[in-house]
């Protein structure tokens, strides 16, 4: 099995575990995670090919969607909800 695959359920576990945290202390590994899941992509998308990237790109999205949203709309200058 190739490091990124492993490194990818690693980042997975970690992800869900810091889930899990009370939202307080969610923060801090959550971008540390949100930081790191490009350079994963990037990875697991060298070693397996574009569609596995695209496919790793869309469960980031889809699991950071709140995040993105937020911060698109922070950086877009529209109305931001918090």
């Amino acid at each position: 099995m190739a490091y990124s695959v492993m490194f990818a359920a690693l980042w997975v576990v970690a992800s869900t575990i810091v889930a899990m945290l009370p939202m307080r202390l969610q923060f801090p590994p959550g971008v540390v995670l949100f930081v790191s899941a490009p350079a994963l992509i990037v990875w697991l998308g060298y070693d397996y090919g574009l569609v596995i990237g695209l496919l790793a790109c869309a469960a980031f999205a889809s699991m950071f969607r709140n995040p993105i949203r937020f911060y698109w709309r922070r950086w877009t200058g529209a109305e931001v909800h918090k």
